[in-house]
């Protein structure tokens, strides 16, 4: 069994000691605190990068064959994606700021400081806040994303990412409100639009910072079978992204390929059938009890309406099989606190 040493500073320190469980608790804290506009893109990005998963992988004696186990395909890990991650969210248009203030925050931390996660969120959102001159509420989830980012990636990868912002300036200058008012707009049926049935036809968005980042749905047709409509050539850009801009190799809820997170109109698709539900706790995306939640099944997921998505860049098979991987498949980790 191989073993590794690890320095961490204080502040990573302070971040080891929280689980996947102590998260989820601090963002249930923070969610109030954070402005509409981003409360569903942050809990979404926090299922795109679970903890849990993150540890499995670090802990394995061989990740890449433990990667392939867990059936895992795409861009999984953070340190790959610093400062693109999170382009999805309002917050990211303010990413530089964010990712200073938790830089700084982590160069002044103590060892011996005592401080809850939920405080050290809100004290480094207050002053990336300042320095960005914009709502708290708005930096309160690209905070706790750099917090994360920091425990997945370590201090060091984190400073040593540019900081730079994945949005055009014409989608950056679009305020909180628009965003909202954008994501709620059904479309226009026309003028005899009250006598279509069946026929309406509705916008799927999946990328809101770049123009044309979208495709139409039937009524009541899956996300991923309208997706499949869209013939432009995806697939340079995203390998498992074989017909549309949504990845996927099944239609029946088997290979977990199609999840996506939900920014907008979750009220417009199906409620969830028992069928996703279990397969999403098997594929290990999200365990709830919600009617929409906010990860959904692309390819058994109908909708009624315009709604707006992110795909997220990987996908995998983890949730029982992670669950029962032994502890013969870990590495003993031996870490040091040592002063930034």
């Amino acid at each position: 069994m191989s073993t590794r040493v690890e320095t961490r500073t204080p502040f990573e320190g302070f971040l080891r000691q929280y689980d996947e469980s102590d998260w989820a608790e601090t963002l249930i804290s923070l969610l109030p605190d954070i402005h509409e506009v981003d409360r569903a893109a942050t809990q979404i990005w926090f299922a795109f990068y679970p903890l849990a998963l993150h540890r499995a992988l670090c802990g394995a004696e061989d990740p890449e064959a433990f990667a392939r186990k867990l059936l895992m395909q795409g861009k999984y890990h953070l340190l790959d994606q610093i400062d693109s991650s999170h382009t999805f969210l309002y917050g990211h248009r303010f990413w530089t700021e964010a990712k200073r203030a938790v830089e700084d925050y982590a160069a002044s931390f103590q060892s011996s400081t005592e401080k809850k996660l939920t405080d050290a969120i809100r004290e480094a959102a207050r002053a990336a806040a300042a320095a960005a001159k914009a709502d708290e509420s708005l930096l309160v989830g690209i905070t706790a994303i750099a917090f994360m980012t920091v425990e997945q990636t370590g201090l060091a990868a984190f400073k040593e990412a540019p900081g730079r912002l994945h949005i055009d300036v014409k989608h950056a200058r679009l305020s909180p409100e628009q965003v909202l008012k954008a994501r709620a707009k059904d479309d226009s049926q026309g003028l005899f639009g009250f006598l279509r049935t069946v026929d309406k036809e509705w916008t799927v968005t999946f990328d809101e910072n770049t123009d044309g980042a979208c495709f139409k749905l039937i009524n009541g047709q899956d996300l991923a079978w309208a997706a499949a409509a869209d013939k432009r050539d995806y697939k340079q850009r995203d390998e498992r992204r074989i017909e549309g801009p949504i990845p996927v190799e099944c239609r029946n809820a088997s290979c977990g390929t199609c999840w996506v997170g939900v920014l907008g109109g979750a009220e417009k698709l199906a409620p969830v059938s028992a069928r996703e539900r279990r397969m999403m706790r098997e594929f290990g995306y999200l365990d709830t009890d919600e009617e929409r939640p906010l990860i959904r099944l692309a390819c058994i997921t109908p909708a009624s309406g315009a709604v707006s998505i992110v795909i997220p860049p990987w996908n995998g098979f983890f949730g029982k099989r992670l669950k029962s991987t032994d502890s013969a498949g870990e590495a003993d980790t031996r870490e040091t606190e040592v002063s930034a």
